[in-house]
């Protein structure tokens, strides 16, 4: 590892740092994190060789070996997230210092590419609104995709700085801004990251945080909780930041209530610290804060939306069969004909998304009409709001993996002989194909297609 780093950690720890020093020799550990949405019970998850809990997360779990996640189906289905552990613990910091009972809006400012965004998603109620932003448009794309697979309607994405929040004030209850960092944390995983650190990128990392923070704390509402985090060591990055949140912004400083056991380290500037050689888990910074109250701030914008126009009365009802029946949604075609379902108690929330941010998406996209023929989209088979009724196929796991690749295999006896059909495995949804006369047609994208061997 860089000298200097060596220097700064045997500082940091003192006695401990032998300990740390072998930690970063030892393999990282492997976690996931179950989705509840689509599978309920853990005992049906296709992993069987799930360890030990995660002990800041009720549904994280470590793994005893790390598996071929592209070959399994049910990672496909959006059944779970690889999260790891360590960054896991936000369920923990935000339980105890938010109130998610309540109708919120909640803001994940560097949500590429999706855990901490599919862990708030499943945090939140029905009545709570996720933005998942990301600035780097090259990691929309991945982030879109992991939301998707998430299968929650209530989310919308958007690829802004963090000053383009700036006419949202007031808007947010939750800002989680795990903001870009020297990734000292990311050692042991990513031996690439110790070459790129360096002092000096430090010390631009710090500044860029500052910049980042500064930005998007208008955006807070009165009241409102900051979840400030890295995966970083340094004080720089960590600590000092944190004062500097206290002494020049309209915050205070929030304390959490930890198990002794779990030994995360509380840091002399009021942060939370994850290291390697105490736990089960990467190295990780959070720091905690709370809005003080300030007057409220109240956004109004025109009834419309810019560029999305609402689907014709005569093609609306056409798609009730495709969706559950207690979802209600608006629906609205985009300029490219795709069709999005947008649940009616956000309508005005997407509005003023529509109004202030450039680049963003929002709402299920279901499908698109070819004259009155209606094609589902991807997204609506992945997603918890599809209609449980509609005709499906229970893949084997081998089945699934060759669907999940675009083979083409003759369909179980028992297929449903003409039509769409969800293809499935263990219960969940994988993808669309439909049945014709004398053949069948695999309707997976392009780009979700299983390259690997089968093997």
């Amino acid at each position: 590892m860089p000298p200097a780093f060596e220097r700064q950690m045997q500082a940091l720890l003192g006695p401990e740092y032998p300990a740390f020093l072998a930690a970063m020799q030892e393999p990282p550990p492997v976690s996931i994190r179950r989705n509840t949405a689509k599978i309920p019970a853990p005992e049906t998850w296709s992993l069987t060789d799930a360890g030990q809990p995660v002990p800041w997360h009720p549904e994280g779990f470590y793994l005893e070996k790390r598996p071929v996640f592209t070959l399994d189906p049910l990672f496909h289905a959006g059944a779970y997230y690889v999260q790891e552990a360590s960054s896991m613990f936000l369920y923990e910091a935000l339980r105890q210092t938010a109130d998610f009972s309540k109708p919120l809006k909640v803001l994940d400012l560097c949500a590429a590419p999706g855990g901490k965004s599919t862990l708030l998603a499943s945090m939140l109620n029905r009545q709570s609104l996720l933005v998942a932003n990301e600035v780097i448009r090259q990691r929309v794309g991945v982030l879109r995709e992991n939301l998707e697979k998430w299968g929650f309607p209530n989310i919308a994405v958007a690829s802004a700085e963090a000053g383009d929040f700036a006419a949202l004030e007031g808007w947010f209850d939750i800002i989680v801004a795990d903001a870009p960092c020297s990734g000292e944390g990311l050692f042991r995983k990513d031996p690439d990251a110790r070459k790129e650190w360096s002092p000096a990128h430090v010390e631009l990392c710090a500044g860029r945080q500052k910049r980042i923070l500064a930005d998007i704390l208008p955006a807070l509402a009165p009241g409102g909780v900051l979840a400030y985090s890295t995966c970083t060591y340094n004080h720089l990055e960590d600590d000092d930041n944190a004062r500097w949140l206290v002494s020049d912004f309209n915050l205070e400083p929030l304390t959490l209530n930890l198990p002794a056991e779990w030994n995360i380290a509380e840091t002399p500037g009021g942060g939370y610290q994850f290291f390697p050689h105490r736990l089960r888990g990467e190295g990780f910074y959070i720091a905690l804060f709370r809005k003080k109250d300030g007057p409220a701030t109240k956004q109004t914008v025109s009834a419309r939306f810019k560029n999305i126009q609402p689907l014709s009365k005569k093609q609306a009802p056409a798609l009730a069969n495709w969706l559950q029946p207690d979802f209600d949604a608006g629906f609205f075609e985009t300029p490219s004909g795709d069709v999005m379902a947008l649940p009616r108690q956000f309508e005005y929330e997407y509005q003023v998304l529509d109004r202030a941010l450039k680049s963003k998406w929002f709402g299920l996209n279901t499908g698109t009409f070819k004259g009155q023929d209606f094609i589902p989209a991807h997204d609506l088979a992945l997603s918890t709001q599809v209609s449980p009724t509609l005709p499906g196929i229970d893949f084997t796991r081998e089945q699934a993996l060759r669907f999940l690749k675009k083979d083409v295999f003759e369909l179980p006896a028992d297929a449903p002989q003409k039509g769409w059909v969800l293809a499935r495995f263990g219960g969940l949804n994988l993808g669309w194909l439909k049945v014709l006369p004398n053949r069948w047609n695999n309707y997976l994208p392009a780009e979700k297609r299983i390259r690997m061997e089968l093997t």
